[in-house]
């Protein structure tokens, strides 16, 4: 009954790690994204830092 189950698996563990591939490239894409905007545009990125900064001292844990 193992051998089965292994067949089973293998696929599962391979889409698992393409998806965390994916995952990886997607937030890499996303990060440069956020720098190219935050250069382009400084007001509101230093606008939007304020922002999340009042954000996070508001938060309560």
């Amino acid at each position: 009954m193992s051998e089965p189950e292994s067949r089973v698996d293998a696929p599962q563990q391979q889409t698992d790690a393409e998806r965390r591939r994916r995952r990886a490239q997607f937030l890499r894409d996303l990060a440069e994204a956020r720098e190219l905007r935050d250069r382009v545009q400084p007001r509101r990125a230093k606008a939007a830092r304020l922002r999340h900064a009042m954000r996070m001292r508001t938060f309560r844990w």
